[in-house]
C-alpha cells in the first residue's frame, strides 16, 4: 500500500496543508483525540506519534479496533468516529494529527495546477479503497456463526494475503479476540482444540497452519 504522501516533497506537503485549509493538532499520551477533532465530515492523517481507536461495548469493555501509526489515515467516511462508543487515544508522548475538511479535499477546483494535489488524491483513494476492503473482509470473518469458523476464516484471510502458512499476530491474542469480536477465553479453548486436532501449531505470536486453507 502506498503512503498518502508518496511523490510529495516536504515543501509540497506544507503547501498542500495550506491549500486545503488543514488544521494540525498535538496530543499528549492518553489524551482523547476525538474530543478535539470530532466533526461531521473529516479526513485525518497521523503525522507523528501513534494512537489507537477503541470501542466500548455494552459491558464496558474496550475492544481495540485499529492501531494508528505515522501516515495512518482515518476519518468519518472510513471509521466509526461519530459512534458514541468510539474513542481515539494518543499512545505516544507526542502525537500530531492533521485534519482536513472532506469537502475541501474533494471539491478543490484548481487541481490541474498542483501536481502534488493530484498525487495526494490518488494516494488517499488508494488507501481508502484498501481500508474499506479490509473492513469488508473483517465483516466476512466476524459474521461466521462459530468461533472455530471465525478462526478458520481468519487463517484463510491471512494465508491469501501472504501465501504463507506462517501467521504472525501483530500484537497479542487479546487483539485477535477483539478482531474476531469474540470472548478471549472461548477463543483460547478453540485454538487448543485446533492444536490438538493438528490444524495448527502455536509458538508465541506465530501460528503455523498444518493444512492448506
Amino acid at each position: 500500500m502506498s503512503s498518502v504522501f508518496t511523490d510529495i516533497t516536504e515543501l509540497q506537503k506544507n503547501k498542500l496543508f495550506k491549500l486545503l485549509e488543514a488544521h494540525i493538532y498535538d496530543f499528549k499520551e492518553n489524551e482523547d483525540i476525538l474530543q478535539t477533532i470530532r466533526d461531521k465530515n473529516i479526513i485525518c492523517i497521523v503525522l507523528e506519534g501513534s494512537a489507537k481507536m477503541i470501542e466500548i461495548n455494552y459491558e464496558g469493555n474496550e475492544n481495540e479496533i485499529e492501531d494508528l501509526e505515522p501516515e495512518s489515515v482515518f476519518g468519518t467516511a472510513i471509521s466509526n468516529m461519530n459512534d458514541n462508543d468510539c474513542q481515539i487515544l494518543a499512545t505516544s508522548p507526542h502525537t500530531k494529527i492533521v485534519v482536513f475538511d472532506y469537502n475541501n479535499v474533494i471539491n478543490y477546483k484548481n487541481n490541474t495546477t498542483h501536481v502534488y494535489y493530484n498525487a495526494f488524491i490518488n494516494n488517499l483513494f488508494d488507501i481508502i479503497y484498501n481500508k474499506l476492503k479490509e473492513r469488508n473482509d473483517r465483516i466476512h470473518i466476524v459474521t461466521k456463526k462459530t468461533i472455530r469458523d471465525k478462526l478458520l476464516a481468519y487463517f484463510e484471510y491471512e494465508y491469501q494475503k501472504s501465501k504463507s502458512k506462517f501467521i504472525y499476530l501483530p500484537n497479542n491474542f487479546k487483539q485477535l479476540a477483539d478482531f474476531l469480536a469474540t470472548n478471549r477465553s472461548a477463543m483460547f479453548r478453540e485454538l487448543k482444540s485446533l492444536k490438538e486436532e493438528n490444524f495448527i501449531k502455536v509458538d508465541g505470536k506465530r501460528i503455523t497452519l498444518l493444512y492448506t486453507p
